[in-house]
């Protein structure tokens, strides 16, 4: 796992369910459209672009956002749950990303997204990179959970 100091732009990478664990916290209330969702079957490759929120912030002007991509390699397979990928402007939201081991060192990365949709992808072996692509901006909303909303 590598990580830029605190405030630079996150630079991770995930090659165990642990790792895997904090690039799914740092992505957690990411919004992506769903047209910025590719896959490449020849390159075996697995690319997905966010505004995620910059829950490593702290302070006066924590409430921010930047643009992100996730990219998985050694991918053999995706398949999509609840998600109409001909709808590309479709705006969906990351919950988390989870890691079943299969044959070793492969198995299923799930990425669950708001309204019960995910994409299932079927790995190798996990290769999994992080990397925030802008210049964060200023957003007023922070994201809230239905177990926030007593605070």
């Amino acid at each position: 796992m590598v990580q830029a100091e605190s405030g630079a732009p996150l630079r991770l990478l995930a090659e165990d369910a642990d790792d895997l664990r904090i690039i799914s916290a740092a992505l957690q209330d990411a919004v992506a459209k769903v047209g910025d969702i590719r896959w490449e079957r020849k390159a075996r490759r697995l690319t997905l672009e966010f505004n995620r929120f910059r829950w490593e912030r702290e302070g006066p002007d924590a409430c921010q956002r930047v643009r992100a991509g996730l990219q998985l390699g050694d991918v053999q397979s995706v398949k999509a749950r609840g998600m109409n990928r001909d709808a590309k402007g479709a705006v969906v939201e990351l919950l988390a990303i989870d890691f079943a081991p299969g044959d070793p060192p492969g198995g299923v990365v799930t990425l669950a997204f708001a309204g019960g949709a995910d994409l299932r992808v079927e790995v190798e072996c996990l290769d999994v990179v992080l990397a925030d692509l802008s210049q964060p901006w200023p957003t007023r909303r922070t994201p809230r959970h239905a177990d926030d909303l007593s605070a």
